[in-house]
């Protein structure tokens, strides 16, 4: 507007100018895509970023407000090469123009790609990642919680592989939407559902293959994180055998395919019984081989323990080989005893998880065995009793007092007692004692004769 009467020049205010350099911009560049690297990144309290792009030749100014960001899967940091797709307008207050931008990527790598590196290294220094953490899965589970979806082949064909391997197994789904939006907050509230019920042993979290943007609920970090917080061990069993997701690394156990991950979760049936008679047949071995060593070990002692001098030595080793004896039979019953814990504690978890029939079957195989190791027990006590007491048979027939009972004497020099076998070796006015079935006597020497001729 004119500044005096008569003044023909056009003089703009500076909100004028500014507002119509704005449109002349937005009417120049209505969408363009600028390429450069991203600066000076900040986001405020109200959800709009700032930043800059720049290249080698200059720099302009650009805002995310919080709508368009909504939709970002990667976290825009300084330095990183982006492609940008907005209008550019002016900022009237500053006079400054800029790059209003609806969306970003980044230049090189897509935004999912780039997100889940992010995401995984995050997660990674955080420890989510460590073997440490991860928690071997039950022996025998007695309840499955499956979290898929309710319609897709992945429940179909677990269903069908844990019904092959172990009929009786309860499996508990809980259904959710495996892809789209909303999907990755419903897996995490699943997963969470099923640990407070507290009657689940194991959990399979999975879904059928796809690509990246089908498989993305499960590179959620919020997936990642129920998974990480969930008290029972998690199977991740997502897509095929080449795919990886967040949630295979945070997972106690990956497994390359859903129909997989059935076969990981519990022992075949027919493989338990075969193991469990496999264990049998190991304790029939022990308690057989623990006897054979105690018969080794006495006949060792009874033939290493001869007497040599007097009824005091017999009766020392009579006393020893009864405690061995009483020892043996200690030994083998506490064998047996703990051989016996062992059984019935196989026999408990197999009650938990086997049909009635099959049960009685398998105890009614292994009392027999169990009878027929008591049985072998008592026979080795009782052989090694008799050996024992034909032992001391021999060792008192040989002492040198049962000879005294058959009517004989031993003759011993005073007052060394030594033995007296040469009547040469005695002269007359000798004393010498005269050892009997019962006492001794005391005598002095009056004469010798030499021995007589055979």
């Amino acid at each position: 507007m004119p500044a005096h009467p008569g003044d023909t020049r056009k003089i703009w205010t500076v909100t004028e100018l500014n507002r119509a350099a704005g449109e002349l911009l937005e009417e120049a560049f209505p969408r363009v895509w600028v390429a450069g690297e991203i600066s000076n990144w900040k986001v405020y309290s109200s959800g709009h970023a700032y930043f800059s792009l720049k290249d080698e030749g200059g720099q302009i100014s650009a805002v995310l407000f919080r709508a368009s960001s909504k939709g970002l899967r990667f976290e825009p940091r300084d330095g990183l090469a982006a492609l940008a797709l907005g209008r550019v307008g002016l900022y009237s207050q500053r006079g400054q123009y800029q790059l209003i931008v609806d969306e970003i990527e980044p230049r090189g790598k897509g935004a999912l790609q780039l997100a889940f590196e992010q995401l995984r290294e995050k997660l990674e220094k955080e420890g989510l990642f460590d073997a440490a953490r991860k928690r071997p899965l039950p022996a025998l589970p007695r309840t499955v919680g499956v979290v898929t979806s309710p319609t897709g082949a992945v429940i179909r064909d677990i269903l069908t592989v844990l019904g092959r391997r172990f009929a009786n197994l309860r499996v508990l789904l809980n259904p959710v939407r495996v892809q789209g939006e909303g999907a990755a907050a419903e897996i995490a509230a699943a997963i969470a559902e099923l640990n407070r019920r507290g009657d689940v042993d194991v959990l399979i979290v999975g879904r059928g293959g796809g690509s990246m943007e089908d498989l993305w609920a499960f590179n959620e970090e919020v997936v990642a994180r129920a998974i990480a917080a969930s008290r029972i061990p998690v199977i991740s069993a997502v897509g095929h055998e080449t795919d990886f997701t967040i949630a295979d690394f945070v997972a106690d156990l990956r497994a390359p395919t859903p129909s997989a991950a059935a076969e990981l979760v519990v022992e075949s049936k027919e493989a338990l019984e075969a193991r469990i008679e496999a264990l049998a047949r190991r304790l029939r071995s022990a308690v057989d081989a623990d006897l054979g060593r105690a018969r080794h070990r006495l006949d060792a002692l009874a033939v290493r323990r001869m007497i040599s001098d007097g009824r005091r030595r017999l009766l020392d080793l009579a006393q020893r080989l009864d405690g061995l004896e009483g020892a043996l039979r200690r030994a083998g019953d506490d064998a047996l005893a703990a051989r016996r814990r062992v059984l019935e504690r196989l026999a408990g978890a197999l009650s938990h998880l086997s049909p009635r029939g099959r049960w009685q079957l398998l105890r009614a195989r292994l009392a027999p065995a169990r009878a027929r190791l008591v049985a072998a027990g008592g026979r080795a006590v009782s052989a090694r009793r008799e050996q024992v007491a034909a032992a001391t048979g021999r060792l008192e027939a040989l002492s040198p007092l049962g000879v005294l009972g058959r009517g004989y004497s031993i003759c011993r020099r005073l007052p060394g007692l030594e033995i007296v076998t040469d009547a040469a070796a005695v002269a007359a006015g000798a004393d010498v004692e005269v050892l009997l079935r019962r006492g001794a006597l005391r005598a002095t020497v009056r004469g010798t004769s030499p021995p007589a001729e055979r």
